[in-house]
């Protein structure tokens, strides 16, 4: 089974805090609403290579869910990629304290290894993960939404992807 890289937007590529040399600043209007982003176009050519190099499919995990593919992918370099609807309208916590996307990411993981980028994952999606019947393996990417998306992250990524065998690289 082809193992996924899942991504979140806001905290990941977006990140909160001041963005550091090679960010870009962009304005993305969806609806009546601007978002002022800032996105570093090396992101992409690099997801695309740990994607390649581990035989990985690529999938947002945004609430931006298909607007992604409209104003994020375009920007740093990815194609149109497949969207795990996050229904962000939902509670931000679940009944065992996971964050809204855990479930929804589980579902659609299904038995497919994956590597989640995002900000919020903490022990509480970790442990709903692990009792989650028919889940496959997993690793949680914790990104400080400060910062963003650091080769640190990739490097554990495509450690994890490799060394576990998940790997269907070249």
């Amino acid at each position: 089974m082809k193992p996924l890289l899942l991504l979140d937007v806001d905290g990941v590529l977006n990140p909160m805090g001041r963005p550091t040399a090679g960010y870009r600043r962009y304005r993305c209007t969806i609806g009546r609403e601007t978002y002022v982003v800032h996105l570093n176009p090396r992101h992409g050519p690099l997801l695309l290579d740990l994607a390649v190099s581990t035989g990985a499919e690529l999938v947002w995990a945004t609430t931006w869910e298909h607007h992604a593919n409209e104003w994020i992918a375009p920007r740093i370099g990815l194609p149109s990629l497949p969207v795990i609807p996050v229904n962000a309208g939902a509670a931000p916590v679940g009944e065992h304290g996971e964050m809204f996307k855990t479930p929804k990411v589980a579902a659609y993981a299904g038995r497919r290894p994956f590597v989640w980028f995002d900000d919020q994952v903490w022990a509480e999606d970790e442990e709903y993960l692990r009792v989650h019947q028919g889940l496959g393996d997993f690793l949680l990417v914790h990104v400080d939404p400060a910062h963003g998306l650091t080769s640190r992250h990739l490097g554990m990524a495509h450690e994890w992807l490799t060394l576990t065998g998940f790997s269907q690289g070249p």
